[in-house]
């Protein structure tokens, strides 16, 4: 029986051990793809662009040189796919419009797009990670990604390498702490 959306939400949590010997699916590449794909953008302008590497040097390039200071990412090499989520900044919205409503655009539109692609991952029984430490410039050398495209985030996609092994509680705050009626309403938190 298929995940409903509230179980794809609840189940989506960050994997950081992969079973590197289980590669992904080109079929379900092509799937969490799509739902990128399919993520919807400052006035259509779609410009996301999605690397998935799955070629055992590349990810190992990515998870060693291509990370900040600091070492090496190990659950990234251990992931048979990395999808590298860039966008191809559009004149009009995102550099004429952004610059008018000092918003970045194009960072929110791959964030939806990359977060349709973790859900769907997780709704054909795989792990992800976003990752966001890592080395812009030498990530954009190890993959030849143009100069003027941006790297943003990086997602680990796989097979977890124990899937029965118990999933931490996700730690939320309660809704009425994160949603006011109308009108902010924010009272002091309690440290937690």
């Amino acid at each position: 029986m298929a995940m409903t959306f509230d179980e794809i939400v609840r189940a989506r949590h960050s994997v950081r051990a992969y079973d590197s010997e289980r590669p992904v699916p080109e079929e379900h590449i092509l799937a969490i793809a799509e739902a990128g794909r399919l993520a919807p953008s400052a006035n259509n302008s779609q410009t996301w662009r999605f690397i998935a590497v799955t070629d055992r040097e590349l990810l190992a390039q990515l998870s060693t040189e291509g990370m900040r200071a600091l070492g090496a990412n190990k659950f990234m090499r251990e992931a048979p796919l990395i999808i590298v989520g860039c966008a191809k900044r559009d004149l009009l919205v995102n550099k004429v419009f952004g610059r008018i409503a000092d918003t970045d655009y194009y960072q929110i539109d791959l964030g939806i797009a990359m977060e349709h692609m973790a859900l769907k991952a997780t709704e054909l029984g795989l792990g992800t990670c976003w990752v966001g430490w890592f080395n812009e410039d030498r990530a954009k050398e190890i993959l030849a990604i143009p100069e003027d495209v941006r790297v943003h985030v990086m997602l680990a996609v796989g097979y977890p390498r124990d899937p029965a092994a118990p999933q931490k509680p996700h730690k939320r705050k309660p809704l009425d702490r994160i949603l006011f009626r109308n009108r902010w309403a924010e009272t002091a938190e309690t440290p937690e």
